[in-house]
């Protein structure tokens, strides 16, 4: 028997199991509705809950904004810590440089945001503004 903080040698196990053993979910009810929503990716093919996973299969996982690929490297039925939990996967270097890319696009896009709410004053002075600078159109039928 495998101890508890050591990958199993196992052949194939459950593809939910095996992304919260690989700690990409809290839970494994989270894991299958992340597969039944379409976020788990093998062959660029959506998998089904009971699918089985093996060492070796690429798989796309998509988390928020962040969408990994990942190599199955070994098989776990328990869940360990964070540093055991990596050596269960590896990213590709595409999907890393990716991710990083996306990232830094993310940050510029929110550079154009103000740093903080407008005050009292301010909001009076954007009202004032948008008033002076509305043009009321009416219709009139003759």
């Amino acid at each position: 028997m495998p101890k508890q903080h050591e990958p199993a040698s196992m052949d194939a196990m459950r593809i939910d199991k095996w992304l919260w053993a690989a700690r990409f979910f809290k839970t494994r009810s989270i894991a299958k509705a992340a597969i039944e929503g379409g976020k788990v990716h093998h062959n660029n093919e959506r998998v089904k809950v009971s699918r089985d996973v093996r060492v070796g299969m690429q798989l796309t996982i998509q988390q928020g904004f962040e969408k990994k690929t990942v190599l199955v490297k070994a098989l776990s039925a328990v869940r360990g810590g964070a540093p055991i939990a990596q050596q269960l996967y590896e990213e590709t270097a595409e999907s890393i440089e990716k991710r990083e890319l996306q990232a830094s696009q993310r940050k510029l896009h929110n550079l154009a945001r103000p740093d903080h709410r407008p005050s009292k004053k301010d909001r009076r002075d954007i009202n004032r503004f948008k008033q002076e600078n509305t043009q009321s159109w009416t219709f009139h039928e003759e």
